[in-house]
C-alpha cells in the first residue's frame, strides 16, 4: 500500500504567516494533484500550546532564528507559530482534505519540540503515525510539505527508519533556508539516508 504524508500545511507556514516558508503556497496544488494516486493519505499538523519552549517569546533577549537548548537537545527558536485553536494553525483552507484519512498532531508538549509526524525530537514519545501505518498495511511512504529542511526532513527520515521505503516529493516540498544551502543539504542527508527523491510527475 502506498501512503501520501501532507507534512503541516498550515496557514503559518505560508506567505504572510507567523514562520513563512518562502513560496510555501506552491506545494499546495502538487498535494492535491497527488492524492488520487494513493491508497492512504493522512497529514500531520503542528499544533503547540502557547508558550511552547521552541517559542523565541520565552526566552527573554533571545531572537528567531538563534539556537538554544530545549529537553537537553540544541533549538532553533522560532517565532510563536502554529498555536493550538488558531487561525495559524489551522489547514490551508485550499488543500483537500476530504482524502485525508487520520491527522496526526506534534509539538503538543511544550517542553520539547517535534519536527517529524511520527516522534518528537529526542525519540522519546510517538504520535501515533507510524503504528497507525503499519496497521494499514502500508509499505511506501511518500512525504511533501513544510519545510524541507525541518518537518519534511524529519519526517521523511523517520519513515525510512521505520522500515517504509521511503520518497520525498521535492516539487512538493519548500524549504525554509535559515542557513543557504540548508535545502540542499537536507536532500543530501535523506539521499545518504536511502530515501529516494522524486517529482510529482514521477508519481503514477
Amino acid at each position: 500500500m502506498r501512503t501520501l504524508v501532507l507534512v503541516d500545511i498550515q496557514n503559518d507556514f505560508l506567505p504572510g504567516g507567523a514562520l513563512a516558508v518562502p513560496r510555501g503556497d506552491e506545494v499546495i496544488p502538487v498535494g492535491n494533484g497527488l492524492q488520487p494516486a494513493f491508497d492512504l493519505v493522512v497529514a500531520t499538523q503542528d499544533w503547540h500550546p502557547a508558550g511552547h519552549g521552541s517559542f523565541a517569546s520565552t526566552r527573554p533577549g533571545r531572537r528567531a532564528g538563534e539556537v538554544a537548548e530545549l529537553a537537553g537537545l540544541p533549538q532553533v527558536l522560532w517565532p510563536d507559530h502554529c498555536v493550538q485553536g488558531t487561525r495559524g494553525a489551522e489547514f490551508v483552507s485550499a488543500l483537500q482534505m476530504n482524502r485525508v484519512e487520520a491527522i496526526f498532531r506534534k509539538g503538543t508538549d511544550p517542553a520539547i519540540d517535534s519536527y517529524s509526524g511520527f516522534f518528537d525530537n529526542g525519540h522519546r514519545k510517538s504520535t501515533g503515525l507510524g503504528d497507525y501505518l503499519k496497521g494499514r498495511g502500508a509499505r511506501e511512504v511518500y512525504v511533501l510539505g513544510l519545510a524541507t529542511d525541518y518537518c519534511v526532513k524529519f519526517t521523511a527520515l523517520d519513515a525510512r527508519k521505520l522500515g517504509f521505503r521511503t520518497f520525498l516529493v521535492a516539487d512538493g516540498s519548500r524549504g525554509v533556508e535559515l542557513r543557504p544551502g540548508d535545502v540542499a543539504r537536507a536532500m543530501q542527508e535523506l539521499r545518504e539516508a536511502g530515501v529516494t527523491i522524486v517529482q510529482s510527475a514521477q508519481v503514477r
